[in-house]
């Protein structure tokens, strides 16, 4: 009779015990793990507020530990411009939160709106609100836009052009606000209001953007086209022709 009524005590207070383990388990997490101290890298449309308010978000918003494990090798689709991020838990208040956007290498506009496309001519994103730093590219001809697939050009050999002089001006530590693309296949590029004309000589084209850090200082606040279409290898010399 005494074995029944132990067994019975023991399996009250079994459960008992090990609700409790875990909600001490449970009340130490949260008490250790409560962020207070919060890194964020690898974002450049968004601000640092911006991605915090997105990541840190929900009852479980400010435990460390929660976030690392829901945002672990996790796609995010309801951002623009964001494949993913990654938070990692530095100390038990402290996490960095990795943001990976994807390559865009510039935009079109169609329709009053910003498309915006990777460097295989894949439009990726559509919005309402330009993002700076990406140039607009301007000179294509098409006749719709399809969120998801290429830019319905003639020559798909353009965006390799474009990813060219995204690169070298990336490079050169250069923001461009536009590229034109003449029928001819010649380049122009803008920096405010004053006009770049690469040409069409695609082989020498980084030994002419590595001038323009040179260059354009001395063009500030002025506007016109700076000729550059022909490569000169003596010199460098360049004419510019104000507006």
């Amino acid at each position: 009779m005494f074995r029944g009524r132990g067994s019975l005590v023991a399996k009250i207070l079994i459960p008992i015990a090990v609700i409790a383990v875990l909600g001490g388990a449970g009340a130490y997490v949260l008490s250790t793990y409560t962020i207070q101290n919060v890194y964020v890298e690898g974002n450049v449309h968004y601000t640092e507020e911006e991605i915090r308010d997105y990541v840190m978000t929900g009852p479980l918003g400010r435990n460390s530990l929660y976030l690392s494990l829901y945002y672990k090798d996790r796609e995010i689709t309801n951002v623009p411009f964001v494949d993913g991020m990654d938070v990692k838990v530095l100390s038990p208040d402290t996490i960095r939160i990795t943001v990976y956007e994807k390559a865009l290498a510039g935009y079109v506009r169609y329709l009053d709106t910003y498309m915006y496309f990777d460097k295989d001519g894949y439009v990726v994103e559509s919005s309402s609100v330009m993002t700076v730093g990406i140039p607009q590219v301007t000179g294509l001809e098409f006749d719709h836009v399809v969120l998801g697939e290429p830019l319905p050009v003639e020559s798909g050999e353009v965006f390799e052009h474009i990813m060219d002089i995204t690169n070298l001006v990336n490079k050169y530590e250069l923001t461009v606000d536009k590229i034109y693309f003449a029928p001819s296949g010649a380049v122009t590029i803008y920096f405010g209001d004053v006009m770049v004309s690469l040409g069409s000589d695609y082989d020498h084209l980084e030994d002419k953007v590595m001038l323009l850090p040179e260059f354009l200082p001395n063009l500030e606040g002025k506007s016109g086209t700076l000729q550059m279409e022909n490569y000169d290898e003596d010199n460098g010399k360049y004419t510019f022709i104000p507006n």
